[in-house]
């Protein structure tokens, strides 16, 4: 296993990415940041990734891990809510590696996440079941049993009370509708309550921007396992997605 893998977030308007020091957890140099094409056809995304990566004239065994804004299946999109729609059904790594010729891994950007706090943030050392929720725009999720990732869990897509989780309590909701702190507390603790009673998580780590204010409402929250802010914040995809590529 390498000590540096280079790790690429994709998002609707920017794509990020940094070589990450395996060791450590943390960007081995800066971070870039090159605005999303559009329209973001695969191919127009692929050669952005490749200007990315030519950056840093990285050896040519440094793999590279990509964090993306879709479900995948064995690294083929699902479907694409964020990009273009000709995503779907796109080998990910396959076209990665025709564009920089590297070993390419491709996730859930929500589960690279997940995995960049499991193995170097606030769920470091763990056991059993950790849950990793972004509080965005949405509700992302990431399900790591025993250090292992379950993927592709969309645990913001849960109906609740007859709506999906994510339009209730995401943190969008509470902008959109000017909800005081403890009103939304109110909705992530009946959002989180019910997930807690599928899954029994160990333990429930909260990202998303809004984790910077965890003062505000986690406190308000009383579930049976610890519920913790997250420590990565915005390098956690970047990290996570490095160390899925070199295997760690």
């Amino acid at each position: 296993m390498s000590d540096l893998a280079f790790g690429i977030d994709i998002g609707g308007s920017g794509i990020k990415g940094a070589p990450v020091d395996l060791a450590a957890g943390e960007y081995a140099d800066k971070r870039t940041r090159i605005p999303t094409p559009q329209p973001s056809t695969p191919q127009a995304v692929a050669d952005v990734l490749a200007k990315l990566v030519d950056i840093y004239q990285l050896p040519d065994d440094v793999p590279i891990g990509v964090a993306f804004p879709a479900p995948m299946q064995h690294g083929v999109v699902r479907f694409m809510a964020n990009l273009d729609q000709s995503w779907t059904g796109v080998d990910l790594p396959a076209l990665v590696h025709r564009a920089t010729g590297r070993s390419v891994i491709a996730v859930n950007d929500a589960d690279a996440a997940g995995v960049g706090e499991v193995r170097y943030g606030a769920a470091r050392d763990a056991d059993g079941v950790v849950l990793v929720a972004t509080l965005g725009t949405g509700i992302g999720s990431a399900l790591v049993v025993d250090g292992v990732l379950v993927p592709n869990t969309e645990l913001g897509h849960l109906e609740i009370d007859g709506h999906d989780a994510e339009s209730r309590a995401a943190d969008s909701a509470r902008e959109r509708e000017d909800l005081s702190w403890d009103e939304w507390a109110e909705r992530l603790q009946r959002y989180f309550s019910v997930v807690e009673d599928l899954l029994s998580p160990d333990l429930i780590v909260v990202g998303g921007g809004v984790s910077k204010h965890h003062e505000k409402y986690l406190p308000s929250l009383h579930l049976r396992a610890p519920i913790v802010p997250a420590k990565l914040r915005n390098a956690a995809g970047i990290v996570g997605a490095a160390a899925l590529a070199a295997g760690r």
